[in-house]
C-alpha cells in the first residue's frame, strides 16, 4: 500500500480567478483566494514562505505568503505581458515569460524591498514555458506560434538562438545533471532531447497524444509528458533516450473532459500530480503502480499547480 500524502499543493484556477491550497494529508481544500484573470502557472519560493502566480490574463505576477495565501505584492511587467511560465531559482531570482512581449523577466525581489526586472528578448511567438540553468547564466523557452526552442544567454553576452523543434514546443525542462534539454511538442505527439549549448537535438521520441507538458522525476531517471488528448501520461528513460511505459490517468473516452494539463512530482518522486482542467480535479498517481489513488478538488479550471513537503 503506497505510504500516506503529506504536505500543501497550491492550485491556480484560471476559469475561476483564484488561488486555492489542498492538504495532502486530508484531500480537502484549506483556503481559497481571489487572484487575477486567467491565472496559469505557480512556483514557490525556496524559504517555502511564498509562492508567486502568473496572471496570464494581465500583465503581472503576483506574490502571495504560502500561509494564509495573502497577496503581498503584484509585480507588473508593462503593457501586453501575458505572463506564463514560471520558475523561482534555487538562488532567490523568479524568472517568468512575458508571452506577449516575446520575452523573459528575471525578477530580483525580496519582501520589504521593490522588484527590480530584467527583460530579455526572445523574438518569437508565443515564448510560453521556460527553464533556467543552476548557474543562471542561461534560460530557454519553449515557444509555441514559432515553432522553436530559444536559447537566452542571461549574461548579455550571446544573441537569442533558436531551433524549430516539432508542432507548437510547450513543455521543457533541463535534466539536473544539465547535459540534456528536454521538450514536448504537442502539436507533432513527440518528445526531443536537445544538447543544452549548441541545441542540436539529439534525440526524437514518439510519446502519447498532445503532449502539452513535460516534468523531470527530482531523481533524474525518468519524465513524463501529461498526453492530454489520450488522457495518459508517457514515461520516458532519461538515459536511454525511449518512452518505456503509458500511465493511464483517464480513458481516452474521458480525456476530453478531463482535460489534464500541468504535471508535478512530489518532491520524493512517488507521486504524479496532473491537473484535470476540465473536471476541475487533480489526479494524484502512484508511479511505481500507475494507480490513480484519488482525485483532489482543483477548484474551477485548475491548472497550475505547486507543493511544498
Amino acid at each position: 500500500m503506497p505510504a500516506a500524502s503529506e504536505g500543501t499543493l497550491f492550485v491556480a484556477q484560471k476559469r475561476g480567478n483564484t488561488l486555492t491550497k489542498v492538504d495532502l494529508a486530508s484531500g480537502e481544500e484549506v483556503l481559497r483566494r481571489d487572484a487575477c484573470t486567467n491565472p496559469h502557472e505557480l512556483a514557490t519560493s525556496p524559504d517555502a514562505k511564498h509562492v508567486a502566480l502568473a496572471c496570464y490574463g494581465g500583465t503581472n505576477v503576483d506574490i502571495f505568503q504560502t500561509s494564509d495565501l495573502v497577496r503581498i505584492v503584484s509585480i507588473d511587467f508593462g503593457a501586453n505581458a501575458r505572463p506564463h511560465g514560471i520558475v523561482w531559482h534555487d538562488s532567490g531570482m523568479l524568472y517568468a515569460t512575458a508571452e506577449g512581449r516575446r520575452s523573459i523577466f528575471r525578477i530580483d525581489w525580496a519582501p520589504g524591498h521593490a522588484a527590480a526586472l530584467t527583460e530579455f528578448a526572445t523574438g518569437k511567438e508565443g515564448s510560453h514555458m521556460l527553464a533556467v540553468a543552476p548557474g543562471e547564466d542561461v534560460a530557454w523557452t519553449t515557444d509555441l506560434g514559432s515553432r522553436t526552442v530559444t536559447r537566452i544567454d542571461l549574461t548579455g553576452a550571446r544573441d537569442p538562438l533558436s531551433v524549430t523543434v516539432g508542432e507548437e514546443p510547450e513543455g521543457i525542462a533541463l535534466a539536473p545533471d544539465g547535459e540534456t534539454l528536454w521538450v514536448s511538442a504537442r502539436g507533432s505527439n513527440q518528445a526531443f532531447a536537445l544538447d543544452p549549448a549548441t541545441m542540436e537535438v539529439r534525440e526524437t521520441l514518439s510519446t502519447g497524444a498532445f503532449p502539452l507538458r513535460l516534468a523531470i522525476r527530482p531523481q533524474g531517471d525518468v519524465a513524463v509528458t501529461s498526453d492530454l488528448a489520450d488522457g495518459s501520461l508517457s514515461v520516458i528513460d532519461l538515459p536511454a533516450a525511449r518512452v518505456v511505459r503509458t500511465i493511464a490517468v483517464s480513458s481516452p473516452q474521458e480525456a476530453e473532459r478531463r482535460q489534464q494539463v500541468t504535471i508535478l512530482w512530489s518532491d520524493d518522486g512517488r507521486r504524479i500530480y496532473v491537473a484535470e482542467t476540465g473536471s476541475n480535479t487533480i489526479a494524484e498517481v502512484d508511479y511505481a503502480s500507475g494507480e490513480v489513488l484519488r482525485r483532489l478538488p482543483g477548484g474551477e479550471g485548475g491548472d497550475g499547480l505547486a507543493i511544498l513537503p
